[in-house]
Protein backbone atom coordinates (compact mmCIF):
# COMPACT_ATOMS: atom_id res chain seq x y z
CA UNK A 1 0.00 0.00 0.00
CA UNK A 2 1.65 3.22 -1.20
CA UNK A 3 -1.07 5.89 -1.20
CA UNK A 4 -3.54 6.72 1.53
CA UNK A 5 -6.52 5.60 -0.53
CA UNK A 6 -4.88 2.80 -2.48
CA UNK A 7 -6.67 -0.56 -2.51
CA UNK A 8 -4.48 -3.62 -2.88
CA UNK A 9 -7.00 -5.99 -4.46
CA UNK A 10 -10.68 -6.89 -4.80
CA UNK A 11 -12.10 -10.39 -4.17
CA UNK A 12 -14.82 -11.92 -6.00
CA UNK A 13 -31.99 -5.27 13.25
CA UNK A 14 -34.86 -5.50 10.67
CA UNK A 15 -37.21 -2.65 11.57
CA UNK A 16 -38.27 -2.28 7.95
CA UNK A 17 -37.56 -4.65 5.06
CA UNK A 18 -33.88 -4.37 4.23
CA UNK A 19 -34.40 -4.26 0.47
CA UNK A 20 -36.75 -1.29 0.77
CA UNK A 21 -34.06 0.69 2.61
CA UNK A 22 -31.74 0.39 -0.41
CA UNK A 23 -33.79 3.17 -2.02
CA UNK A 24 -31.87 5.39 0.42
CA UNK A 25 -28.66 3.60 -0.50
CA UNK A 26 -26.47 2.21 2.28
CA UNK A 27 -22.82 2.67 1.28
CA UNK A 28 -20.98 -0.62 0.81
CA UNK A 29 -24.20 -2.52 0.06
CA UNK A 30 -24.87 -3.20 -3.61
CA UNK A 31 -27.91 -5.40 -2.96
CA UNK A 32 -29.55 -7.02 0.08
CA UNK A 33 -27.07 -9.91 -0.15
CA UNK A 34 -23.93 -8.14 -1.38
CA UNK A 35 -21.73 -6.52 1.27
CA UNK A 36 -18.39 -4.72 1.02
CA UNK A 37 -15.99 -5.51 3.86
CA UNK A 38 -12.93 -3.29 4.27
CA UNK A 39 -9.70 -4.03 6.12
CA UNK A 40 -6.00 -3.24 6.15
CA UNK A 41 -3.47 -4.76 3.71
CA UNK A 42 -1.33 -6.30 6.44
CA UNK A 43 -0.59 -9.88 7.31
CA UNK A 44 -2.79 -10.13 10.39
CA UNK A 45 -5.92 -8.87 8.63
CA UNK A 46 -5.12 -11.00 5.57
CA UNK A 47 -4.85 -14.04 7.85
CA UNK A 48 -8.16 -13.18 9.52
CA UNK A 49 -10.05 -12.76 6.23
CA UNK A 50 -8.28 -15.54 4.30
CA UNK A 51 -11.13 -18.05 4.41
CA UNK A 52 -13.72 -15.44 3.46
CA UNK A 53 -11.61 -14.13 0.57
CA UNK A 54 -11.05 -17.65 -0.77
CA UNK A 55 -14.64 -18.79 -0.39
CA UNK A 56 -13.87 -21.44 2.23
CA UNK A 57 -16.64 -20.74 4.73
CA UNK A 58 -20.43 -20.59 4.74
CA UNK A 59 -21.65 -17.04 4.10
CA UNK A 60 -25.39 -17.60 4.63
CA UNK A 61 -26.18 -16.31 1.17
CA UNK A 62 -24.12 -13.13 1.46
CA UNK A 63 -21.59 -12.15 -1.20
CA UNK A 64 -18.62 -10.18 0.06
CA UNK A 65 -16.40 -7.76 -1.85
CA UNK A 66 -13.10 -6.95 -0.11
CA UNK A 67 -11.57 -3.48 -0.11
CA UNK A 68 -8.08 -3.00 1.27
CA UNK A 69 -6.71 0.33 2.47
CA UNK A 70 -4.52 1.64 5.28
CA UNK A 71 -6.24 1.95 8.64
CA UNK A 72 -6.32 5.76 8.72
CA UNK A 73 -8.09 5.79 5.35
CA UNK A 74 -10.61 3.28 6.70
CA UNK A 75 -11.10 5.36 9.84
CA UNK A 76 -11.89 8.45 7.81
CA UNK A 77 -14.16 6.63 5.37
CA UNK A 78 -16.09 5.15 8.29
CA UNK A 79 -16.47 8.66 9.74
CA UNK A 80 -18.14 9.59 6.46
CA UNK A 81 -20.32 6.47 6.68
CA UNK A 82 -18.96 5.09 3.41
CA UNK A 83 -18.35 1.49 4.49
CA UNK A 84 -20.81 -1.23 5.49
CA UNK A 85 -18.35 -3.43 7.38
CA UNK A 86 -14.83 -2.30 8.17
CA UNK A 87 -11.85 -2.49 10.45
CA UNK A 88 -11.37 0.70 12.45
CA UNK A 89 -9.13 1.95 15.22
CA UNK A 90 -10.73 2.16 18.65
CA UNK A 91 -9.75 5.82 18.65
CA UNK A 92 -11.89 6.36 15.55
CA UNK A 93 -14.69 4.22 16.99
CA UNK A 94 -15.27 6.86 19.67
CA UNK A 95 -16.31 9.27 16.91
CA UNK A 96 -18.56 6.92 14.93
CA UNK A 97 -20.32 4.80 17.55
CA UNK A 98 -23.65 6.43 16.70
CA UNK A 99 -23.56 4.88 13.22
CA UNK A 100 -21.58 1.68 13.75
CA UNK A 101 -21.60 -1.15 16.30
CA UNK A 102 -18.65 -3.39 17.17
CA UNK A 103 -18.69 -6.97 15.96
CA UNK A 104 -17.97 -9.35 18.88
CA UNK A 105 -14.84 -10.76 17.23
CA UNK A 106 -12.01 -9.66 14.95
CA UNK A 107 -10.31 -7.26 17.36
CA UNK A 108 -6.56 -6.77 17.68
CA UNK A 109 -5.08 -6.28 21.15
CA UNK A 110 -1.49 -5.64 22.11
CA UNK A 111 -1.05 -7.83 25.17
CA UNK A 112 2.13 -6.34 26.61
CA UNK A 113 3.27 -5.09 23.21
CA UNK A 114 1.97 -2.67 20.63
CA UNK A 115 2.84 0.46 18.65
CA UNK A 116 6.44 1.51 19.20
CA UNK A 117 7.99 4.97 19.27
CA UNK A 118 11.46 4.75 17.73
CA UNK A 119 14.37 7.10 17.13
CA UNK A 120 17.99 6.95 15.99
CA UNK A 121 19.15 8.07 19.44
CA UNK A 122 17.43 7.91 22.83
CA UNK A 123 14.73 10.54 23.31
CA UNK A 124 13.32 11.54 26.69
CA UNK A 125 9.61 11.16 27.38
CA UNK A 126 9.50 14.76 28.64
CA UNK A 127 10.95 16.04 25.38
CA UNK A 128 8.12 14.36 23.46
CA UNK A 129 5.48 15.54 25.95
CA UNK A 130 6.71 19.15 25.63
CA UNK A 131 6.53 18.93 21.85
CA UNK A 132 10.27 19.46 21.49
CA UNK A 133 10.51 16.34 19.32
CA UNK A 134 7.95 15.85 16.58
CA UNK A 135 6.83 12.25 16.20
CA UNK A 136 5.84 10.82 12.84
CA UNK A 137 2.34 9.37 13.20
CA UNK A 138 0.38 6.88 11.07
CA UNK A 139 -2.79 8.93 11.49
CA UNK A 140 -4.61 11.19 13.91
CA UNK A 141 -7.43 8.67 14.38
CA UNK A 142 -5.27 5.63 15.00
CA UNK A 143 -5.19 4.09 18.46
CA UNK A 144 -1.42 4.38 18.26
CA UNK A 145 -1.78 8.17 18.15
CA UNK A 146 -4.26 8.06 21.03
CA UNK A 147 -1.94 5.94 23.17
CA UNK A 148 0.93 8.31 22.40
CA UNK A 149 -1.18 11.26 23.56
CA UNK A 150 -1.96 9.43 26.80
CA UNK A 151 1.71 8.52 27.38
CA UNK A 152 3.01 11.98 26.48
CA UNK A 153 0.32 14.66 26.72
CA UNK A 154 1.31 17.59 24.54
CA UNK A 155 3.14 15.43 22.01
CA UNK A 156 3.56 17.03 18.60
CA UNK A 157 2.87 14.71 15.67
CA UNK A 158 3.21 14.83 11.92
CA UNK A 159 1.16 12.37 9.84
CA UNK A 160 2.88 10.21 7.24
CA UNK A 161 1.95 6.93 5.51
CA UNK A 162 2.57 4.25 8.11
CA UNK A 163 4.99 2.31 5.90
CA UNK A 164 7.31 5.32 5.39
CA UNK A 165 7.77 6.38 9.02
CA UNK A 166 10.68 4.07 9.88
CA UNK A 167 12.53 5.15 6.76
CA UNK A 168 11.98 8.82 7.58
CA UNK A 169 13.44 8.32 11.04
CA UNK A 170 16.39 6.41 9.59
CA UNK A 171 17.26 9.16 7.10
CA UNK A 172 16.84 11.94 9.65
CA UNK A 173 13.66 13.44 8.19
CA UNK A 174 12.00 12.72 11.53
CA UNK A 175 13.62 12.59 14.96
CA UNK A 176 11.08 10.02 16.17
CA UNK A 177 8.38 7.87 14.65
CA UNK A 178 5.39 5.86 15.81
CA UNK A 179 5.42 2.42 14.19
CA UNK A 180 2.45 0.12 13.70
CA UNK A 181 1.98 -3.18 11.87
CA UNK A 182 5.05 -5.17 10.83
CA UNK A 183 7.39 -2.24 11.51
CA UNK A 184 7.14 -3.15 15.18
CA UNK A 185 9.30 -6.20 14.49
CA UNK A 186 11.75 -4.84 11.92
CA UNK A 187 12.87 -1.41 13.16
CA UNK A 188 16.10 -2.64 14.77
CA UNK A 189 17.30 -3.81 11.36
CA UNK A 190 17.34 -0.14 10.38
CA UNK A 191 19.50 0.81 13.35
CA UNK A 192 16.63 2.39 15.26
CA UNK A 193 16.18 2.28 19.00
CA UNK A 194 12.98 1.87 21.00
CA UNK A 195 11.81 4.93 22.94
CA UNK A 196 8.67 3.25 24.28
CA UNK A 197 6.48 0.28 23.47
CA UNK A 198 3.04 1.74 24.13
CA UNK A 199 1.43 -1.67 24.55
CA UNK A 200 3.94 -2.60 27.21
CA UNK A 201 3.45 0.77 28.94
CA UNK A 202 -0.34 0.34 28.90
CA UNK A 203 -0.08 -3.17 30.35
CA UNK A 204 2.16 -1.90 33.16
CA UNK A 205 -0.25 0.96 33.87
CA UNK A 206 -3.52 -0.96 33.74
CA UNK A 207 -2.78 -4.68 33.82
CA UNK A 208 -4.82 -5.00 30.63
CA UNK A 209 -4.04 -5.44 26.94
CA UNK A 210 -4.10 -2.35 24.72
CA UNK A 211 -7.12 -2.46 22.37
CA UNK A 212 -5.92 -1.33 18.96
CA UNK A 213 -8.62 -2.02 16.40
CA UNK A 214 -11.88 -3.83 15.87
CA UNK A 215 -14.40 -4.62 13.16
CA UNK A 216 -17.59 -2.59 12.98
CA UNK A 217 -20.81 -2.84 11.01
CA UNK A 218 -23.33 -0.14 10.13
CA UNK A 219 -26.31 -0.22 12.45
CA UNK A 220 -28.76 0.44 9.61
CA UNK A 221 -28.04 -2.90 7.96
CA UNK A 222 -30.57 -4.27 10.42
CA UNK A 223 -30.26 -7.13 12.94
CA UNK A 224 -30.78 -10.03 10.53
CA UNK A 225 -28.07 -8.98 8.08
CA UNK A 226 -25.75 -7.92 10.90
CA UNK A 227 -26.12 -11.35 12.50
CA UNK A 228 -25.30 -13.10 9.20
CA UNK A 229 -22.26 -10.88 8.68
CA UNK A 230 -21.10 -11.51 12.24
CA UNK A 231 -21.37 -15.29 12.01
CA UNK A 232 -19.60 -15.33 8.64
CA UNK A 233 -16.64 -13.26 9.81
CA UNK A 234 -16.36 -15.42 12.94
CA UNK A 235 -16.17 -18.53 10.74
CA UNK A 236 -13.37 -16.94 8.70
CA UNK A 237 -11.32 -16.22 11.82
CA UNK A 238 -11.83 -19.71 13.19
CA UNK A 239 -10.96 -21.29 9.84
CA UNK A 240 -7.71 -19.35 9.61
CA UNK A 241 -6.68 -20.35 13.12
CA UNK A 242 -7.53 -23.99 12.40
CA UNK A 243 -5.63 -23.96 9.06
CA UNK A 244 -2.71 -21.84 10.12
CA UNK A 245 -0.16 -22.77 7.45
CA UNK A 246 -2.52 -22.14 4.53
CA UNK A 247 -3.77 -18.90 6.07
CA UNK A 248 -0.19 -17.78 6.72
CA UNK A 249 0.79 -18.49 3.12
CA UNK A 250 -2.07 -16.23 2.03
CA UNK A 251 -1.02 -13.57 4.56
CA UNK A 252 2.61 -13.58 3.38
CA UNK A 253 1.58 -11.46 0.39
CA UNK A 254 1.12 -8.60 2.85
CA UNK A 255 4.02 -9.29 5.22
CA UNK A 256 6.29 -6.63 3.70
CA UNK A 257 9.82 -7.16 5.07
CA UNK A 258 9.02 -10.08 7.35
CA UNK A 259 10.15 -13.59 6.56
CA UNK A 260 7.76 -16.43 7.24
CA UNK A 261 8.83 -17.13 10.86
CA UNK A 262 8.51 -13.46 11.81
CA UNK A 263 5.25 -13.10 9.89
CA UNK A 264 3.96 -16.08 11.84
CA UNK A 265 5.04 -14.38 15.06
CA UNK A 266 3.36 -11.12 14.02
CA UNK A 267 0.11 -12.88 13.10
CA UNK A 268 0.19 -14.66 16.45
CA UNK A 269 0.53 -11.32 18.21
CA UNK A 270 -2.68 -9.96 16.70
CA UNK A 271 -4.82 -12.95 15.64
CA UNK A 272 -5.41 -15.09 18.70
CA UNK A 273 -7.96 -15.72 21.44
CA UNK A 274 -8.58 -11.97 21.77
CA UNK A 275 -9.61 -12.04 18.10
CA UNK A 276 -12.03 -14.90 18.64
CA UNK A 277 -13.92 -12.81 21.17
CA UNK A 278 -13.32 -9.89 23.51
CA UNK A 279 -14.45 -11.65 26.66
CA UNK A 280 -15.10 -9.64 29.83
CA UNK A 281 -11.45 -8.58 30.17
CA UNK A 282 -11.20 -7.41 26.58
CA UNK A 283 -14.39 -5.39 26.87
CA UNK A 284 -13.13 -3.90 30.12
CA UNK A 285 -9.89 -2.92 28.35
CA UNK A 286 -11.80 -1.23 25.53
CA UNK A 287 -13.98 0.76 27.91
CA UNK A 288 -11.02 1.73 30.07
CA UNK A 289 -9.16 3.09 27.04
CA UNK A 290 -12.23 5.08 25.97
CA UNK A 291 -12.80 6.39 29.49
CA UNK A 292 -9.18 7.42 30.03
CA UNK A 293 -9.08 9.15 26.65
CA UNK A 294 -12.30 10.99 27.44
CA UNK A 295 -10.98 12.06 30.85
CA UNK A 296 -7.91 13.45 29.08
CA UNK A 297 -10.13 15.47 26.75
CA UNK A 298 -9.09 13.48 23.69
CA UNK A 299 -12.40 11.91 22.64
CA UNK A 300 -16.11 12.32 23.39
CA UNK A 301 -17.69 10.15 26.07
CA UNK A 302 -18.74 6.81 24.57
CA UNK A 303 -19.86 3.42 25.81
CA UNK A 304 -18.72 0.56 23.58
CA UNK A 305 -21.59 -1.47 22.13
CA UNK A 306 -21.31 -4.92 20.59
CA UNK A 307 -23.36 -7.09 18.29
CA UNK A 308 -24.94 -9.89 20.27
CA UNK A 309 -23.30 -13.24 19.55
CA UNK A 310 -25.67 -15.73 17.92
Amino acid sequence: MRGEAERARTFPFRLTPFASRLTTRIPGVESPDSITVAHSPDSDDAFMFYALAEGLVETEGLAFTHELADIESLNRRALRGELAVTAVSFHAYAHLADRYVLLPHGASFGDGYGPVVVARQPVARDAIARGDVTVGSPGKLTTAALALALWAPGASTEVHPFNTIGERVSDGSLRAGLLIHEGQLSFREDGLTEVVDLGRWWKEETGLPLPLGGNVVRRDLGPEVIARVSRTLSRSIEYGLAHREAALTHAMRFARRLDRPRADRFVGMYVNDWTRGYGPEGRRAVQLLLDKAHSAGLIPAVKAEYVEET
